[in-house]
């Protein structure tokens, strides 16, 4: 086996997620110099790569974002994958340190209101339903169908979401709603409704990633990256082999589990992608917090002892879902959960975290664990 270097998170800064119509540009710079408002111990003389996480056409960002924070990088360039982008360009950050290419990485992820890259148009086999709630339809009807799981029920996973978001200053929404909201609430498809789905929005996160030594001395409360799974099945989600579960968020929960020595029963607080309502009972099964079809017995018992274990911060859906800055936010809420500063959000105690950040109906999904 090939020694790596340890790698932690440093430092972190977000913007409130909005519908402000802002240059991706300065979105960027914004959570950026939060960074640096947030721990004056970080140089950035000291900067070795600078990677810019975002689905927006704009070019050179990451080259940009460095003139405008006053760094010089070795090494800048994008990351696209979609809603997946985040995680993956901390898992190139992670890469480039634990080889020794850098010892400190800025990851900064961004979006717009009106990004582009909620549309996958080179996927045909849609026709002329490329947007994401039609495979959402799909999904919703397939897993319903298998597990008898009724259109209220999958509310629930909304009403939680919404409730926890209010405990979350950066969050997109300000509201809480019931069963019967989310039920009455625009009716999309046959399956799916206005509130069962993440809404697209202005904001950006970033971190600060570096080798062993250097995040000891830019923080006491050091949080380590000790497991990543990546998978990607395919670009098409016509090729998936199941609509009721999340092949490639078994295959990259596995890995990831497995690099940190971990169990999943280990895990005491995750961030979940629920793009759409469906997604977030079918992830903790493929993930195996639970057996398939169980998922949701475990979301009506959080939600009904106010736990905050899953999707602390409102998840995608009350939080919101700038696509290249989500990936970025789950990774620092699982941070913040873990150096207990969460606030009214903070679970009990949590030693270790899971990020899951997926792509296109699961096409892709990406794993992070974290650990104090």
């Amino acid at each position: 086996m090939i020694d790596v270097n340890k790698v932690g998170i440093a430092g972190y800064g977000i913007t409130p997620f909005s519908k402000e119509d802002k240059k991706i540009e300065s979105v960027l710079l914004d959570s950026t110099k939060e960074i640096f408002r947030n721990n004056s111990k970080i140089n950035k003389d000291e900067i070795d790569a600078v990677l810019v996480s975002t689905n927006n056409n704009s070019k050179y960002l990451s080259p940009i974002l460095s003139e405008m924070s006053g760094i010089q990088p070795k090494i800048s360039h994008t990351v696209e994958s979609l809603c997946n982008s985040g995680t993956n360009s901390i898992v190139s950050a992670y890469s480039y340190i634990a080889s020794g290419l850098a010892d400190m990485v800025l990851i900064s992820g961004a979006e717009r209101y009106d990004s582009p890259g909620q549309i996958l148009e080179w996927d045909d086999s849609r026709g002329e339903y490329k947007h994401p709630i039609f495979w959402a339809s799909i999904f919703s009807k397939s897993y319903k169908r298998k597990f008898s799981i009724s259109d209220e029920q999958l509310a629930i996973v909304s009403v939680k979401n919404h409730k926890q978001a209010k405990e979350n200053p950066n969050a997109l929404s300000k509201k809480t709603y019931t069963v019967n909201d989310v039920i009455n609430s625009k009716k999309l498809t046959e399956d799916l409704r206005l509130l069962d789905c993440s809404r697209p929005c202005t904001g950006s996160a970033s971190m600060i990633l570096a080798s062993e030594k250097k995040t000891k001395q830019l923080t006491d409360k050091p949080v380590w990256i000790t497991g990543i799974g990546q998978k990607t099945i395919s670009a098409g989600f016509t090729k998936n082999s199941s609509f009721s579960s999340m092949e490639s968020t078994k295959m990259a929960g596995h890995t990831a589990l497995k690099m940190s020595n971990k169990n999943i029963r280990n895990i005491d607080v995750a961030e979940i992608h629920d793009a759409f309502s469906v997604c977030e009972p079918m992830a903790l099964e493929s993930l195996g917090f639970s057996e398939d079809g169980n998922g949701m017995q475990i979301i009506n018992e959080l939600h009904s002892t106010d736990d905050f274990k899953i999707n602390p911060r409102g998840g995608l859906i009350g939080s919101g879902h700038p696509l290249g800055a989500t990936g970025i936010a789950q990774t620092i809420e699982i941070t913040q959960q873990l150096q207990g500063i969460a606030d009214k959000r903070q679970v009990d105690n949590p030693k270790s975290g899971l990020v899951h950040n997926m792509s296109a109906a699961a096409t892709s999904s990406t794993v992070l664990i974290l650990e104090t």
